[in-house]
């Protein structure tokens, strides 16, 4: 292995390459011959020794292009491989027309569920195609049969229903009755329209409730408590000669307590900055003036 790397190559004292002669034969004229490495295309079973090789098994095979073997235009390969027990020649070549292989000789190819059966001819397939068409055509005919009986028994239910509705009208204006035709009422709908309204109703009450509560109320109001608390003390204090009197206040008392209350200026938020203590007085200490 290691000559085929080197640059040159031993010569021997005697070569003489006048002897060596270049020998111009004819070309084959038969199918080109190539060798190739392939894996099995599908499992097999030998027919000379019965071994099996599967499908994947690698072999260095001979490619053959028979000239004079095609289909539709393609090209058809024959390989030849060796049995890996017996070393028996096996043949395949390819198959176009299925999209396959075909085995030729020296092997028997495994058996396959999906292949079965013998081969169509192309009236056979004509035949199946169109028998195919027929059953589905019959299949679209039963399914619109079908749709077209469930229509008539819903015509007929609704011809009965008026028929029994007439009857009934026409027996009770014979009798002279007035009879009024019920009509289907939906339940679930009519209770989901009864919550609906009381959940309205509720909800408009909670909100005339919290108006109620948060209407303004009047300056007197705020005031009676206010002079019935001063009248109430005045009531309980002494007199001068000792006793306690009963009489509540004028009005004008009323009146200027509640005038007063008015003129109060309103509450300030304004911040109010607080002058800080000098605490330095108590301590002893003694600050000089700033000059600035």
């Amino acid at each position: 292995m290691s000559e085929r790397k080197v640059l040159t190559k031993y010569y021997p004292p005697d070569f003489d390459p006048s002897q060596i002669k270049r020998v111009k034969g004819p070309k084959n004229a038969g199918p080109k011959v190539q060798t190739v490495r392939l894996a099995a295309p599908f499992s097999m079973k030998c027919t000379t020794c019965g071994e099996y090789i599967y499908k994947g098994r690698k072999f260095n095979a001979r490619k053959e292009t028979p000239l004079d073997e095609k289909y539709l235009g393609i090209q058809i390969f024959r390989f030849y491989i060796r049995c890996t027990r017996c070393s028996g020649q096996i043949t395949f070549k390819t198959d176009p027309k299925n999209q396959d292989y075909a085995c030729e000789s020296g092997a028997k190819r495994s058996t396959e569920p999906w292949r079965v059966g013998r081969d169509e001819t192309d009236e056979e397939r004509l035949d199946r195609l169109e028998r195919e068409e027929e059953e589905r055509n019959a299949m679209v005919e039963l399914e619109a049969k079908t749709v077209d009986a469930k229509r008539e028994m819903a015509v007929a239910d609704a011809l009965d229903e008026i028929r029994t509705r007439n009857a009934r009208l026409e027996r009770a204006n014979q009798e002279g009755v007035e009879v009024g035709v019920a009509l289907p009422v939906d339940d679930e709908a009519e209770r989901q329209e009864r919550e609906d309204a009381e959940a309205a109703r509720r909800a408009f009450e909670f909100a005339r409730q919290v108006d109620n509560m948060t209407e303004e109320v009047p300056d007197d109001v705020f005031d009676g408590p206010a002079a019935s608390a001063s009248s109430s003390t005045s009531a309980l204090t002494p007199e001068p000669n000792g006793g306690a009197t009963s009489k509540p206040e004028p009005a004008t008392t009323v009146a200027a307590t509640s005038a007063s209350s008015k003129d109060m200026p309103p509450p300030s938020f304004k911040r109010v900055v607080k002058k800080k203590k000098d605490h330095s007085a108590a301590l002893g200490i003694k600050k000089k003036p700033s000059l600035v």
